[in-house]
């Protein structure tokens, strides 16, 4: 992990044990918490400085975190509750967990302050299952808070109640869907809800409801702290502040990097040692597997914001960086992709139950030299009548993949195709 000066999410690092409540006041922890517990400030003007940080979230989708908080309307009467998505499934995505493990309590403090903006009493971290280490830091770092008294009912005299869970998720990818993973909270089925209502209005036990990334919700503190003008500066306009990369695939030194949104891809690579065994770049995954493929001398030339990857016609996604180095053999990584969403489709949707399997099936077929030539165009064809057809972005991100390397790298399928074709013949 980089230290920066003006690191948001990854403040505590240089200290030693930095998961601990003790380290984490060392650096004014908690003093934007305490803040709001003595003077109650009007939770409208602190979504309006996360509205002027243009902090987006940090989970994939990228909507506007102040907006998204705006939505819930805190005249309403009963229950509300925030919740904090820590599922982090996406391949090629580890960067939640070292902020479970090495920043908990920056998490707790986001989460605390989320409830009181938003009018929500009662919070829940939804943890991925496989995450042993960092499940045990934050359950500690929350039992650390409670001793302390900052978190409970009535937290210091102050009128103001905030509790905050743990809940472990079963290894689903699908659960990273905030619908799913409210239905798994239930202790029902991991699957998607159909929306409208959506969360805001119907959400927990059918109660309004808040669902933020892990580090959107480590990010809210500093904002706090230092302002949403100076988050903003850290990055560039609509693409506030810093963000952390998690770089995998062929390079020196994988990693994760905290750097400002707007980096040009060429420095973060560089701050990873570059391509391993100095390599030419072929490709790069910019956003989590799901995200569409660019190649890599165009990847060379992009900055990495939300906007410029748009342009480019992919996503920052969750920020899931995979690096491909020149050799890579692209119908195995798209086989083994598709292979992936196939797996973890839940099947309510027909499109994605049945064409997940489907793209999966033919891809390894054309792996194993038995592909036909008109597979290509139908492999294009179903992904492009999967996309914007089901309840969730499954289906979308088991299709993306598929279309975006046809595009780029059909050569490669069609290669495979000859191959078999001499070898029958």
């Amino acid at each position: 992990m980089v230290e920066r000066q003006n690191s948001v999410c990854f403040r505590t690092l240089h200290l030693d044990q930095p998961w601990r409540l003790d380290s984490y006041r060392s650096i004014g922890g908690y003093g934007q918490w305490e803040r709001i517990l003595q003077e109650r400030p009007d939770p409208a003007d602190l979504i309006e400085q996360l509205k002027l940080s243009a902090l987006r979230g940090r989970g994939g989708a990228g909507f506007p975190t102040g907006l998204k908080w705006s939505f819930m309307l805190r005249s309403a009467p009963g229950q509300r509750y925030i919740v904090c998505n820590s599922d982090e499934g996406e391949p090629g995505t580890c960067k939640d967990r070292d902020i479970l493990r090495y920043n908990p309590h920056q998490l707790i403090e986001g989460m605390a302050i989320a409830g009181y903006c938003i009018g929500a009493t009662v919070g829940y971290n939804y943890i991925r299952g496989e995450f042993f280490e960092p499940t045990e830091r934050f359950e500690a770092a929350v039992q650390e808070a409670y001793a302390a008294g900052l978190l409970g009912k009535d937290i210091g005299g102050s009128g103001i109640d905030f509790d905050l869970y743990v809940h472990n998720g079963a290894g689903a990818y699908i659960c990273g869907e905030e619908t799913a993973l409210l239905e798994s909270i239930e202790g029902k089925k991991g699957q998607p809800r159909y929306k409208p209502p959506f969360p805001a209005q119907s959400g927990l036990y059918g109660r309004p409801t808040t669902i933020n990334n892990t580090e959107s919700l480590a990010s809210v503190p500093v904002i706090l702290e230092k302002g949403g003008q100076w988050f903003l500066d850290q990055g560039l306009p609509n693409n506030g502040g810093l963000k952390v990369f998690s770089v995998t695939g062929h390079v020196e030194k994988p990693r994760n990097l905290e750097v400002p949104l707007g980096t040009p891809f060429r420095e973060l690579l560089a701050q990873c040692g570059g391509v391993k065994g100095g390599k030419k770049l072929k490709a790069v995954i910019p956003g989590g597997s799901s995200t569409p493929v660019v190649p890599g001398d165009q990847m060379m030339e992009l900055n990495m914001d939300y906007d410029s990857l748009a342009k480019a016609g992919s996503m920052l996604g969750s920020g899931a960086v995979i690096v491909m180095a020149e050799g890579t053999d692209m119908v195995k990584v798209l086989a083994n992709l598709a292979h992936f969403y196939a797996a973890e489709s839940c099947g309510q949707c027909t499109p994605c139950r049945e064409g997940t399997g489907w793209l999966s099936r033919v891809l390894h077929r054309i792996l194993k030299g038995q592909g036909r030539r008109e597979d290509l165009d139908l492999l294009d064809d179903a992904a492009n009548r999967i996309m914007g057809r089901t309840i969730c972005a499954l289906g979308d991100a088991a299709a993306m993949p598929v279309r975006s390397f046809l595009k780029h790298y059909r050569h490669e399928f069609e290669r495979y195709i000859a191959q078999g074709e001499r070898c029958v013949s």
